[in-house]
């Protein structure tokens, strides 16, 4: 089995550093405390980053979602966004590190004077970790194979999937019944029975030669999901945006699944449904349109 977020292992991560409220220490050795409001009660907000030609891609609106969501649960981040990006590029030099690796940004409330709900308990100073690893996505060249899961998504009334939380059950348990099917990954299905993504990705499908994917309204409004739908927008390739049944994308030509770790990546399978082996001819285009978007924002927006 190979999920969406497999890597190959790369001896050059015996040796990175990475970033623990300010100070650089080895991979191994950095630690939060056992108060930590993120350890304690995924009490916290986070972004995956990846470094390509020197840039951190789509840094800006990563960090625009990154402070948004600890807005809405009333953390203070403690740096501002060209801070925090000051100790990024800091993170990456002292690492050596230019292209082809993966970084987890994460905030936490920060320590509290015991671990229990209640904020007023946090002692006033975010947790602010960053890992950077050199990671290369090791997918199958044939695609994922999904299951459409019991495990629905849900609304920002009961629990908001706009927020990227250190809170992750919902996912990990859609990914469990997924693995215990066999499966790669699970297909989450909103809470009125109709498509909404992948426990760690969104999903796409293309029917009838246009790209179709769900709304954001109950699920994870993606990144890369932005961006490859804006490609289609801008001609890449016809797209229709809604509400759509599980039989909808079992009745699909191609499929793909898009994440800031993998890109683009094909799906070959979900459930008793197969489609051709590797990539469809739209996937590939938008692969490579995408390919040609991130070369675009290096080049404009370069870090290193």
């Amino acid at each position: 089995m190979a999920g969406s977020q497999d890597f190959a292992e790369d001896p050059r991560n015996a040796g990175v550093l990475a970033l623990v409220d300010g100070e650089l220490v080895p991979l191994q050795e950095a630690t939060v405390s056992i108060f930590d409001a993120g350890f304690g009660l995924g009490d916290g907000v986070w972004e995956g980053l990846r470094l390509h030609r020197g840039a951190l891609l789509f840094l800006d609106a990563h960090l625009e979602r990154l402070y948004a969501g600890a807005k809405a649960i009333a953390i203070d981040v403690g740096l501002t966004p060209d801070e925090m990006r000051g100790e990024l590029k800091r993170l990456l030099l002292a690492n050596r590190m230019e292209d082809g690796a993966h970084l987890r940004l994460m905030v936490t409330r920060g320590r509290k004077r015991s671990i229990n709900q209640d904020p007023r308990h946090a002692l006033g100073k975010a947790t602010v970790v960053c890992t950077a690893e050199f990671k290369v996505p090791s997918v199958a060249a044939t695609g994922l194979n999904l299951h459409i899961g019991s495990i629905r998504t849900s609304g920002a009334e009961t629990f908001d999937m706009h927020l990227n939380s250190h809170s992750r059950l919902n996912y990990i348990r859609a990914l469990l019944e997924a693995i215990d099917r066999g499966a790669d990954e699970a297909v989450m299905l909103d809470p009125n029975g109709m498509i909404a993504s992948c426990n760690a990705t969104n999903l796409f499908w293309v029917k009838d030669g246009a790209v179709r994917c769900a709304t954001d309204r109950f699920c994870f409004p993606g990144i890369t999901r932005g961006n490859v739908i804006a490609l289609c927008q801008g001609g890449a390739a016809p797209i229709r945006v809604g509400d759509f049944p599980p039989q909808d994308l079992l009745g699909a030509d191609e499929a793909f699944v898009t994440g800031t770790m993998g890109g683009i990546t094909p799906v070959a399978r979900v459930d008793g449904t197969s489609f051709p082996p590797g990539a469809g001819p739209v996937t590939q285009a938008l692969q490579a349109a995408y390919a040609a978007l991130k070369d675009q924002y290096a080049r404009e927006h370069p870090l290193l």
